[in-house]
């Protein structure tokens, strides 16, 4: 009620509806206190003076036997609530998630930079929790890694903390159009500090959201003009948009016809154009087994980005280049397709840069127009940048159509987290990604979708890791598995055929698992990917007449 007094107003018996601003509940959230608040374990972990982000100290923990440097803290939250979780890190693989959320606990990760960067997820809290455990820790036998500014951004949960959370991000720049097809447009803008994504509008219309600063807007009419803009979002709430930027989608009928289809389930091999001892092959001499043929490889040229082919006909016993172009027109006919892979263990192409990425799609689209290849594969085990590859394979796809094979072979590091460069890929090129092959072999131990580590060799490494890609964003249509065809063909982690078929099962029908099982099957996984064709002729077929009869057995 009011009450007029002296001229003045005065209001009393209202309650206020206005929420509290978030807060950073971490405590001693940039170590400027030491480790107070903090465990690490087996004494892993220190304050240092350099290198730091922001203050005076930083965290370094160093990883040792088989201690990964885990340092934790438990944070007061409030039940039913959404908090944002962030960290700058530097220096060997860095991991930060939370334990004990009551709904789903989450985890990112990098593979080490020399420079500080920012780790970020989200999680909510379950409708009895009032703490969860916030931690950071490396790899096994690798090097030191550094952390500070560690945030718990949300509702404060009554345990202290560092300070007020994020404010509004600014509005981003650089909005830019990259590859159109008839029916989608690709964007890309800059990163606004403090944002933890964005949201993207076609026509004043909110399109999609990315937590990157890339989108792909698909559905879109053939030959017609939109308007777009994005704005940046985090806890506090939604920046202004952007300048608008109109884009024009292709006009009907550009770049050739589609190539065969891939059939549902499918075998990839890699040829060899070159004689490291396995058996030399001709294109002809592939069986039928295989579905996909990745010519390997594609060859960087002076020109950042941009590649070449040449075919290796005297390290081939004289195999000649017209035949190879008429050998490619054979295995088209019979339903193959037939793809140039950018890579290997040498492979130096790199694709950073605007200049680059449009290198790389105008000389890959030149090779598939003067050999025939149907598509692409991407076997860059020296490094990739996902913002500049996918505006490279975009613009590639917008100019080869809908038929446009894309085929990925990362390794197994490349694909623990949806943080990394190789994950953050796919998932960006989801729309026109064929399937993604990761190498389950060099690779030692690695995590499951579970948490828990395997080891290389067995069926539960196979399906707990595969896991990872099936539940974190890919269709299981674009998953494979890529395995040795001999104990000759890789330094590890060759597994029997008969393994390769059992892990099949698992995660297809639920049979044949080891230990590990996942919760559901996956009866659409694309097959199954092996290194090399040649190396499989050398041991007598063995693989390829194991498991090509398998995977067409699939459901």
């Amino acid at each position: 009620m009011a009450v007029i007094a002296a001229g003045a107003l005065t209001v009393t018996g209202l309650v206020s509806t206005a929420q509290a601003a978030d807060v950073n509940n971490a405590k001693n959230a940039g170590f400027e206190s030491g480790l107070a608040n903090w465990a690490c374990s087996g004494g892993s972990g220190t304050t240092v003076s350099s290198p730091v982000r922001s203050g005076t100290s930083a965290l370094k923990a160093t990883p040792a036997g088989q201690d990964n440097a885990r340092c934790s803290q438990t944070v007061a939250v409030k039940p039913n609530s959404t908090y944002a979780l962030s960290s700058w890190v530097q220096g060997g693989y860095a991991y930060l998630g939370v334990t004990g959320s009551g709904t789903t606990d989450v985890s990112t990760w990098t593979p080490g930079s020399t420079t500080w960067t920012k780790l970020s997820t989200s999680f909510r809290t379950g409708p009895n929790t009032t703490s969860v455990t916030v931690y950071t820790h490396g790899w096994y036998g690798q090097s030191a890694y550094y952390a500070d500014d560690v945030e718990v951004t949300g509702p404060d949960g009554g345990g202290g903390g560092d300070g007020p959370g994020p404010v509004i991000p600014g509005a981003p720049a650089g909005l830019a159009a990259g590859a159109t097809t008839t029916s989608s447009v690709a964007l890309s803008w800059n990163a606004v500090s403090g944002a933890t994504g964005y949201k993207v509008y076609r026509d004043g219309v909110q399109a999609t959201t990315s937590t990157g600063t890339s989108a792909t807007i698909t559905g879109l009419a053939a030959d017609t003009a939109y308007q777009f803009s994005v704005s940046a979002t985090n806890a506090a709430g939604e920046s202004v948009k952007s300048a608008a930027i109109t884009a024009r989608t292709a006009k009907p009928g550009t770049g050739p016809g589609p190539g065969p289809a891939v059939p549902k389930h499918a075998v990839t091999g890699y040829w060899q154009n070159f004689n490291n001892g396995a058996a030399v092959q001709k294109l002809t001499d592939v069986p039928a087994d295989y579905d996909i043929i990745a010519v390997s490889f594609a060859d960087a040229t002076a020109t950042p980005g941009a590649v070449t082919f040449k075919l290796d006909s005297a390290g081939l016993n004289g195999y000649t280049d017209a035949q190879f172009r008429a050998d490619i027109k054979t295995k088209q006919a019979q339903g193959k397709n037939v793809i140039i892979s950018i890579g290997g263990e040498l492979g130096t192409v790199r694709v950073d840069n605007d200049a680059s990425a449009t290198a790389f799609a105008n000389s890959v689209y030149a090779l598939m127009q003067d050999y025939g290849f149907n598509g692409v594969d991407i076997d860059l085990e020296n490094g990739l940048n996902a913002t500049y590859m996918t505006k490279a394979l975009r613009q590639l796809s917008a100019k080869a159509g809908s038929g446009l094979v894309i085929t990925m072979a990362p390794q197994t590091i490349d694909m623990q987290s949806t943080s990394g460069e190789y994950f953050k890929t796919a998932l960006n090129i989801k729309d026109i990604l064929t399937v993604v092959n990761m190498q389950y072999y060099n690779s030692g131990s690695m995590l499951g979708c579970d948490g828990k580590v395997y080891s290389q060799g067995s069926v539960d490494f196979l399906t707990a890791l595969a896991c990872i890609q099936l539940e974190n964003g890919l269709d299981p249509s674009q998953v494979g598995i890529g395995v040795p065809s001999s104990t000759r063909g890789a330094g590890s982690g060759y597994v029997a055929p008969s393994v390769v078929n059992a892990a099949l099962d698992c995660l297809t029908k639920g049979t044949n698992c080891g230990s590990f099982k996942p919760s559901k099957t996956y009866p659409s996984l694309r097959g199954a990917m092996t290194w090399s064709t040649n190396w499989d002729a050398t041991a007598g077929f063995a693989w390829s007449k194991a498991v090509g009869p398998h995977v067409r057995s699939l459901p």
